[in-house]
């Protein structure tokens, strides 16, 4: 197992795209393909944590690559796009901080 920043990371989808995927497909086709993808990781969570089963064909689902499959279409849109993901990961959880720092403390639900 490797570790990889984010950087990396966009750097390997990107040269894996350039290398065997031909070119990346259009953001809207990308995007259909995330709401795909966010479908199956939907299905296997309603099944492994929800009051559904799995039917027979869905055992070998595996959650750990549903998500992976996620976060390489979301890789691709970033690519895509010029988002730096690094950066708008880092700006997004400053927001996040700033905004959020007492309000889940003080949370009576939680």
């Amino acid at each position: 197992m490797r570790d990889l920043t984010i950087k990396q990371a966009q750097n390997q989808v990107d040269t894996w795209i350039k290398t065997y995927g031909v070119r990346y497909f259009n953001e809207l086709t990308n995007m259909a393909c995330l709401t795909e993808e966010v479908g199956e990781l939907a299905r296997v969570i309603a099944r492994k944590y929800g009051e559904q089963s799995f039917k027979k064909e869905e055992a070998d689902f595996d959650l750990s690559d549903e998500m992976a499959d996620i976060l390489w279409v979301l890789i691709c849109l970033a690519n895509q796009t010029g988002v730096n993901l690094t950066e708008a990961f880092v700006k997004n959880l400053d927001k996040k901080t700033n905004r959020d720092k007492e309000r889940h403390l003080k949370n009576c639900k939680l």
